[in-house]
């Protein structure tokens, strides 16, 4: 391998708050070993920006620009939901990668995203290495639903966490105001396919049974309409009002998700359609108490005004990590958080090969579910109360936050067009 020669880096999947400090963290460090990393390429748009040649240089970017990058949220860059399908099954996209590569003199591969972007991390470098094409891969995580296995935690869902605690605790407060006369049960639908993690996260505005949250439903623990309705309606006596965190992956006891909306993503995942409205209409038909909900959606993923500065943090650090590795020989791995402890929490970098996380997931532990399958336990709490400590808001101007605007300039292609 050359000793100095250009790096691609990409953006994969649900954007969180702080993935882009992430990718500062890669141009950053990139930058500051100009002797043997050339430029770094932004893949517009992920994956797909290599296989069509849409690469962004980076280079033309100031370094006040690429700072800027620690405080906005969103993909700087571009991302997608897009699946590159095995070896075998179509060399021809895995062909062109290397071509593309090649022609851009392109020795390091960063993709950052969850478990279905660290397997295509991974099957990148196993073809490089049939074609012994010299290129370094490395894995960058980020994934707010917390599931990559390994990995202590994932950039940005401590930032999640932090904007569903806080605003169920201020929805409680304000459904609590209004119970006596109004609204007696609201419902917060929350992210969360098959893991319990940002559903957890509510549980830490709760100090007491009294507190908001009062029911957690988690996709761990199969959903029982009798009682759920029992519980919400014994909340309802005894406090006057009840709230409720619901993960979007809420199952029945056959196994089939509450909101399955039929249709599915590219990666032949169920389309969830929204289950605070089914469990609304629970609530309405059996126990007649007037009701509210909300889905946080893509408000939970892109608060970057309320992130967590330790989520912050470790989304930079895995980023320069990443480099770092490369730049030590290091290939087909992802950096990984290490808790070394809890009081005080310390944390520390290691390393993990992406074979032992690609498309693997990692689901809540039964004992960070109470018995009764509503609550988080203290040992949950423990575990996730680090990780939404510290506030880092971005720059405001004129009441608003101020993010960062890329001119995002293409590098020119050299090569034929590729059909995608």
């Amino acid at each position: 391998m050359s000793t100095r020669r250009n790096a691609f880096y990409a953006q994969s999947g649900g954007p969180t708050s702080v993935i882009n400090a992430s990718a500062c963290g890669v141009i950053e460090t990139a930058r500051a070993n100009r002797s043997r990393i050339g430029r770094v390429y932004a893949g517009r748009n992920g994956i797909l920006g290599a296989l069509t040649e849409d690469l962004i240089d980076t280079s033309r970017e100031t370094a006040r620009t690429i700072a800027a990058l620690r405080h906005t949220p969103g993909a700087a860059f571009g991302s997608c939901r897009y699946k590159l399908k095995g070896l075998e099954e179509n060399k021809a996209q895995y062909e062109r990668l290397i071509e593309v590569f090649d022609a851009h003199d392109i020795g390091y591969f960063f993709y950052n995203g969850g478990g279905d972007s660290q397997d295509t991390a991974w099957k990148v470098s196993q073809f490089a290495d049939r074609l012994d094409y010299p290129i370094r891969c490395i894995g960058i995580p980020k994934t707010v639903d917390n599931d990559l296995p390994v990995t202590d935690n994932c950039p940005g869902f401590g930032s999640v966490a932090k904007y569903v605690a806080t605003s169920i605790r201020e929805a409680g407060l304000d459904v609590a105001c209004m119970a006596a006369t109004s609204t007696k049960v609201f419902i917060l639908e929350v992210m969360g396919r098959h893991a319990g993690w940002i559903a957890a996260a509510g549980g830490l505005a709760s100090r007491s049974p009294s507190e908001p949250p009062h029911l957690i439903l988690f996709p761990e623990i199969p959903f029982d309409p009798e009682v759920f309705l029992a519980r919400v309606d014994n909340c309802v006596k005894r406090f006057g009002y009840c709230t409720i965190v619901a993960s979007e992956g809420v199952r029945t006891k056959d196994g089939k998700f509450l909101a399955d909306a039929g249709t599915r993503d590219v990666f032949g995942h169920a389309q969830l359609g929204g289950n605070a409205v089914i469990l609304a209409q629970m609530v309405k038909e059996k126990l007649g108490y007037k009701y509210h909900w909300a889905v946080a959606d893509y408000l939970q993923r892109s608060a970057r005004h309320i992130a967590s500065k330790t989520d912050l943090r470790q989304a930079y650090a895995v980023g320069r990590a990443a480099v770092r590795f490369a730049l030590a020989g290091q290939t087909a791995i992802m950096p990984i958080i290490v808790r070394t402890s809890n009081r005080p929490y310390r944390w520390k970098i290691g390393q993990v090969d992406l074979s032992r996380v690609a498309n693997r997931e990692r689901k809540m532990p039964r004992s960070y579910i109470s018995r009764n399958g509503f609550r988080i336990t203290g040992r949950c709490r423990a575990y996730l109360a680090p990780l939404v400590r510290g506030e880092s808001p971005p720059p405001f101007k004129g009441g608003l936050p101020e993010y960062a605007t890329l001119k995002n300039i293409a590098v020119p292609k050299k090569l034929p067009a590729f059909s995608v």
